[in-house]
C-alpha cells in the first residue's frame, strides 16, 4: 500500500540534484492538509493523475483546495471522510547555478584560416547553467525520471555547443593568429547565440567561456616562425644589434684566461666585426640621410649580406633560416 506523506520536503546534500521526483517510486497516498516545504533554491511543481496542477515557490504550503483550486475535494471525499488522501507526487526542482561544466572538441574542427588556409583546431571551456523555466525543463527534459543530475545533461549541451562553436568560428574568427584577442568575443558571440537554444529547454545559460583554442604541431611551429619574425622587426636594426653583441663577447673572450683557442676565435671574430663596422655605420648614415626617398638596396643585396653574416657566425642557422624566407616572400 501507498505510504501516507504528510510533509514533503528534499534536501539536496550532494548540490547536483537538478530535479528530484517525491516519492521517487511515483505517486503516494498525499494527507489532504499536508505540508510542502521549498526552499530558497527550489521550486515545486505538483503533479496529480500526470498533469502538472501548479508550481510552488519557496515557503511553507498546505496542500489543499485554498493552494491548489485544481484539487477537487469532492474526488476523494466518497473513500475517506472530510480528511482523505488523494494520489500525487512533487517534483522538486533545484534553481541554484549549476557552475563550471566542462565542454570540449572530441574531433578537430575544419576550419577555413585567412592566412593558413584549411587547417584543423580544437578547442575547451566551460560553462554554467540554471533551471530558468520548471514546468518547461520537466516536461522537455527530465520526463518521468525519479531523480535527474546535471551530469545527465551535460553530454547533451556539450554536443549543442560543439555544433553552434563551429558556425561561430566560421563567422567571427579570421586567423588563428588574432586567437588571443578573440576569446572574449568568440565567447560572448556563442553565448548570445546558444542562449536561445537553452530557453528552448527550459535553462538559462548563465556563463559561457572559451578557455584555450589550440592547432597541430605543425601549424602551431608555423605560428611560432611567423611570431618571432614580427618580434625581430627592422631587418637592419636587428643586424646591428647581433654585431654589436658579437664584439661584445669577441672582447669577453679575448679577456679570458687559460683559452688560447678562445682567445684567437674571440679575436679573429672582433677584428672581422672591425672591419665590418664602418661600412654598416656608413650604409646606416646613407640611409639616414635619404630619408627614404632614394632607391631601396635590393632583395639580392640583403640576402647577400644576410649570408656573409650568417658565415661569420653573427646570426645562428635559424635565425638566417627566419629572415631568409621573409626576404624571398619579397621576390
Amino acid at each position: 500500500m501507498a505510504k501516507l506523506m504528510e510533509v514533503i520536503e528534499f534536501l539536496d546534500n550532494a548540490g547536483n540534484t537538478m530535479v528530484k521526483r517525491m516519492p521517487n517510486d511515483g505517486p503516494a497516498e498525499i494527507k489532504w492538509g499536508a505540508q510542502l516545504t521549498v526552499r530558497e533554491s527550489q521550486e515545486a511543481v505538483f503533479f496529480r493523475d500526470g498533469k502538472a496542477l501548479d508550481v510552488f515557490k519557496p515557503g511553507r504550503h498546505v496542500l489543499e483546495t485554498a493552494n491548489i483550486p485544481l484539487i477537487g475535494k469532492w474526488v476523494t471525499s466518497f473513500a475517506y471522510g472530510p480528511d482523505s488522501p488523494f494520489r500525487a507526487e512533487v517534483y522538486f526542482v533545484g534553481k541554484q547555478l549549476f557552475p563550471n561544466l566542462k565542454w570540449g572538441t572530441k574531433e578537430p574542427i575544419l576550419f577555413r584560416d585567412t592566412e593558413l588556409k584549411m587547417i584543423r583546431i580544437r578547442s575547451f571551456g566551460s560553462f554554467s547553467i540554471q533551471v530558468a523555466d520548471s514546468l518547461l525543463f520537466i516536461n522537455k527534459i527530465v520526463g518521468t525520471r525519479g531523480t535527474f543530475k546535471n551530469e545527465d545533461i551535460e553530454e547533451y549541451l556539450k554536443g549543442i555547443v560543439i555544433t553552434r562553436l563551429t558556425t561561430i568560428l566560421g563567422e567571427e574568427m579570421k586567423t588563428v593568429f588574432d586567437m588571443p584577442s578573440s576569446f572574449d568575443d568568440l565567447s560572448l558571440a556563442a553565448r548570445v547565440k546558444l542562449q536561445v537554444e537553452f530557453e528552448a529547454l527550459g535553462l538559462y545559460l548563465h556563463d559561457f567561456y572559451i578557455n584555450s583554442i589550440s592547432v597541430p604541431e605543425d601549424v602551431q611551429k608555423v605560428i611560432d616562425q611567423r611570431s618571432g619574425m614580427s618580434a625581430i622587426g627592422n631587418m637592419d636594426e636587428f643586424m646591428k644589434y647581433k654585431i654589436a653583441l658579437s664584439l661584445e663577447n669577441a672582447s669577453q673572450n679575448e679577456g679570458a684566461a687559460g683559452n688560447a683557442v678562445g682567445t684567437g676565435v674571440g679575436a679573429g671574430m672582433g677584428l672581422g666585426m672591425g672591419f665590418m663596422m664602418p661600412q654598416m655605420i656608413q650604409q646606416s648614415m646613407m640611409s639616414s640621410m635619404q630619408g627614404g626617398g632614394g632607391e631601396k638596396e635590393s632583395v639580392m643585396d640583403k640576402l647577400k649580406k644576410l649570408k656573409e653574416l650568417f658565415d661569420m657566425g653573427v646570426i645562428s642557422q635559424e635565425e638566417f633560416n627566419q629572415k631568409k624566407i621573409k626576404l624571398m616572400d619579397q621576390i
